[in-house]
Order: C-alpha cells, then structure tokens, then sequence
C-alpha cells in the first residue's frame, strides 16, 4: 500500500469515526473536509453547504441521543479512485445498534463518501446517507404493506398499554386516597388524645363553679327568707360572676370540640378570617398532650411568640390547621427521640411564633431535635418520603402540609442544623 492510499484509508476512516462516534473531536473536521463540503443526510432537512452545518449536525444528533448505549460496525462496499488517482469513492453499509431503556434497537445505514486529493492530504468534499428501510419486496419498493403492518401493531400495542395504564392510575388514585385517608386520621387520632386532655379542664371548671352555684343558691333562698337584703346581693354578685365564668369555659369546650370536628371534616375549601395565633396555640397543646397520652414519660418545654399585630387571616382553616398541626407533631416526634438518646442536659424544647412583615405572615415551628441530614434535605417534600422507622409514618404528612401551602398561595420553608435544630416557616401573603 502506497502512502497516498495510507493517508486516503485515514482520512476516511477518521472522518466516520468523528461523524459517529466522537463528537468532542468535531475541530479535526476542519481538516478532513473541504471548505466547498456538501452532504445530505438521512432526514429531509439534512442538507449540508459547509463544515458548519456539519459540525452543527453531528452535535443535534450526539445531544439527541443523551442515555444511549450506541455500537456501530462498518462492512466495506465499495473503495474506488479515480482521475488519476486524485478522486476516490467510499460506500459503507453501517448498522448502528442503541440501547435504550435495556431496549436495543438496530438502524441501517447507506453511507458513500466522494474524497479529492489537494495540497498532499485527502478531503471529504461530498457525502451522502440514506436509511434503506421500509423496502420489502421489488413489487412494493416504497415498503407501504410493510409499514402498515407495522403501524397496525404498534397502534394495538399503544391501545393494549394505555388500557394497562389507565388501570394503574385508577388503582393508584385509590390506593392514594387511601393514604391520604390515613395520614389524616393518624392526625385526628393524635388530636383526639390531646383534646381529650384540654377539655378536661374547662369541663372542671364547669362542673365546680356549677357546684358552688347550686349552694350559693340555697345560701341566697336562706337569706330571703331573713330579709338580709344586702347579703342577698353579695351571694347574688357571686353566682352572676360563677356563671359568667361557666360561660366562659363553657365556650372554651365548645370551641375545642369545633376545632376537631373542623379538623376531621372534609375541607370545603373555602376562606374565611381566622385567628392563626389562636389556631397555633390550640395545635400546640393538643399536639404535646397527643404524644404525652401514648408515652406518659415524654416531658418537652413549649415556648410561643405570637405578634398580636397579625389579626384574623384568610385561609382555609381546616388546611391549615392541618399543616401547623403536622409540623408541631414532627417537632415533638423530633425531640423525643433526641430525648431518648441519654444526652446529658438536654432539655426537649419545641417553639411555635407568628411575624408579620408588609404584607406576609410566617408561622415558624422549631425544635431542637437532631436536625435533618443534608443528603436528604431536597427530598423531605416528596411524597412517601419519611425519615421515620418503618410503620411509624406514611410519608405524607410534609408532602400534604407543602401542597396545601402552595395552594394558598404561600411557601413551606426548612432551615435545619444537623444535630441541632430544624425550623419549619410557612409562609402567607395577607392584605390589609
């Protein structure tokens, strides 16, 4: 072999390999092609008038195929040189295997390069590539009885996948609605625990004064019949105020048991002015009490900083309870198992505050827990995601608390110290 039919064999060897297989060499191109290159592809508007189309060409087809395992071979067709040996010839079949998604799929190729010998080098000065398929048989060269049979396999195929499809979602909507049914009962079962313990209280109050009414009672009936007018107004002063403070606790149950029944019910979705320090208080003592009724051992400070100035707020009450209440339980949750782990001065600590800045409010939950780890920050609003022992959590509750925030229209925010602390912020916009 002469070294003219060397440096042809090279150049064209190099110029497919560049083409196929290495498109960070694309600069060698300029090498091996001539400025006047002209080429057409395999699709219609492969039409190549320069080096840069070509460059550009390679490149669209490399940044296409991104997660494709590709493996091509080269089987000679034709080799000839011409006008005295300055103009040469190549045709190559080439197939070219992809893999993608462990699906391997073979393409073939037709490929004939023209190469002119200028200035002691070779140059590609044409190429052209074409796909032979859909060519059956000589009596159907346009392959139409072929493709049709393909097309009508491939749209049962579509037909037979979107049926499975369609029944997964189906399923998939009901096994997430059962989830969803879930976590929200899981949450209603740690507030009945913890209201079981509030209403208590004001029921006692209730019951007490109520006592002491009824023997107040007989005291003024005693006194009437003395004629000691002016005792009788002392005891009739006493049992208005016992009952103004029966009133008042009474309410207080009242209120308690609307807040379940509002957090048990289906949201309705509609807005309505309500008091988000109150909302956070309530959330906040029965959460504690919540955990306190399964572990009677678990003891946690709570601290709050409400800012009067935030008013009533226009949200979805029962969502958004919903989402305090998620975050004030994690809290706790968080503490707790810190709390097991023996630490010498650890004190449990759980802070829920409200701020108002222009026309935003944020309500903050922080504790002093292990914090999150970093490598799983990103993922904590995702659905099903949980860092808690297996049988322990759904997954849900973040995911749930983060759409409802979104759709009022605010942000659901996590700053955390790894093995000190996390601080979730939701935040809302508010006018007025």
């Amino acid at each position: 072999m002469t070294e003219k039919e060397r440096l042809l064999n090279e150049t064209h060897q190099q110029f497919m390999e560049t083409g196929l297989n290495s498109p960070e060499k694309l600069g060698i191109m300029d090498h091996l092609t001539s400025p006047d290159l002209m080429g057409f592809g395999t699709t219609i508007d492969e039409r190549i008038f320069s080096v840069a189309d070509l460059k550009s060409l390679i490149t669209r087809q490399r940044e296409q195929s991104q997660g494709m395992e590709i493996v091509w071979t080269i089987n000679p067709v034709l080799r000839k040189v011409t006008h005295g040996g300055n103009v040469a010839v190549y045709v190559d079949e080439i197939t070219l295997e992809l893999t993608v998604n462990n699906e391997k799929i073979k393409i073939a190729l037709r490929y004939s390069n023209v190469l002119e010998y200028r200035d002691d080098k070779w140059v590609v000065i044409h190429f052209h590539g074409s796909k032979p398929e859909n060519v059956a048989t000589e009596e159907d060269t346009w392959g139409i009885e072929e493709w049709k049979t393909k097309n009508a396999a491939l749209e049962k195929l579509v037909k037979e996948r979107t049926a499975e499809l369609e029944k997964s979602l189906i399923e998939l909507k009901a096994t997430q609605a059962q989830l969803i049914h879930s976590e929200k009962m899981a949450s209603l079962g740690e507030l009945t625990a913890g209201i079981a313990h509030e209403i208590q209280n004001p029921l006692n109050f209730v019951n007490n004064f109520s006592e002491v009414n009824s023997e107040l009672i007989s005291e003024l009936v005693d006194e009437i019949d003395k004629g000691n007018t002016a005792e009788v107004k002392l005891i009739a002063a006493d049992i208005k105020e016992n009952s103004g403070k029966i009133n008042h606790h009474g309410k207080r149950a009242d209120a308690i048991v609307k807040g379940m029944l509002q957090h048990s019910n289906i949201s309705s979705g509609k807005k309505e002015p309500t008091d988000i320090n109150a909302l956070s208080d309530e959330y906040l003592r029965l959460s504690y009490h919540g955990l306190r009724a399964k572990d009677n051992s678990f003891n946690a400070t709570m601290k709050t900083d409400f800012d009067p100035s935030i008013g009533n707020v226009n949200i979805v009450p029962q969502d958004i309870g919903r989402v305090i209440l998620n975050l004030i339980s994690n809290a706790f949750y968080a503490v707790n198992e810190q709390s097991k782990k023996g630490i010498q001065g650890y004190l449990p600590t759980v802070e829920v505050g409200t701020k108002r800045t222009g026309n935003k409010i944020e309500v903050m939950v922080k504790d002093n827990g292990n914090g999150i780890p970093a490598r799983v920050l990103d993922k904590i609003f995702q659905p099903f995601f949980t860092t808690k022992p297996t049988g322990q959590g759904t997954g849900l509750g973040l995911s749930l608390s983060y759409d409802i925030v979104k759709a009022h229209g605010g942000e659901l925010k996590v700053d955390t110290i790894e093995g000190e602390c996390t601080i979730f912020t939701i935040e809302l916009n508010v006018t007025g």
